[in-house]
């Protein structure tokens, strides 16, 4: 999943960006409340992380902005202001779940990956379509209880379709999925991964239509 980090302090911020990324999220970070607005705006996510005490501002108030404008984007408080008082105030605000610094990057990314998963309507964590089972949480996929072994980027394309299986998923939402800003985009990537990936899991197994995108198939 595509991830929005709003932090101020660098090394966190590195840190943070480093731990994602290492649990298969595609991770854009920022360290204010303006560039966090404009990113927000041109860019789709999965969730956004988001610091409160930032250099332009407060972070609950972008936060309480984007809910008014309808934004339903999952969103993490990430915070030094731990007591009991401000964790209400910032799930009150709109935000889905709120963690206090110091903390555990695979606590993070689990919570992101529930607060996504809430998000999308699921009651499991595991994702099934056919004869596949994909494990977000673990980076395990096999089909027909068989282990496969997949590139990050191979395991993403597949998390994205199998998220809404009968779902057209265009060439740019997959982009989108996959690299973040400072990543180049190769003209067929996409194409390059959907082969490799019918080749380990079956021609069948994700159905093309021209000219629109990709879903699962049932073969």
């Amino acid at each position: 999943m595509r991830v929005l980090v709003v932090e101020d302090d660098e090394v966190l911020r590195e840190a943070v960006e480093a731990g994602l990324a290492l649990a298969g999220f595609t991770v854009d970070a920022v360290d204010n409340l303006h560039d966090a607005k404009a990113a927000a705006t041109d860019w789709s996510y999965d969730a956004i992380v988001l610091d409160l005490a930032l250099p332009d501002g407060f972070g609950l108030e972008l936060l309480q902005e984007w809910r008014k404008a309808g934004s339903s984007t999952p969103v993490l408080l990430l915070t030094a202001r731990n007591a009991t008082f401000d964790r209400i105030t910032g799930l009150d605000s709109g935000a889905d779940d709120y963690l206090g610094k110091p903390f555990d990057l695979d606590e993070l990314a689990a919570r992101l990956r529930a607060i996504v998963r809430r998000g999308q309507g699921r009651a499991t964590p595991v994702l099934e379509w056919a004869d596949l089972s994909l494990d977000p949480a673990n980076r395990v996929v096999t089909k027909a209880g068989e282990s496969l072994t997949l590139s990050r980027r191979e395991f993403t394309v597949l998390e994205t379709l199998m998220e809404h299986p009968q779902k057209l998923s265009s060439r740019a939402q997959l982009e989108e999925r996959l690299y973040g800003w400072q990543e180049e985009v190769e003209s067929n990537a996409v194409e390059v991964h959907i082969h490799n990936l019918r080749a380990k899991l079956g021609r069948g197994c994700i159905e093309t239509v021209r000219g629109e995108g990709y879903r699962m198939g049932r073969a």
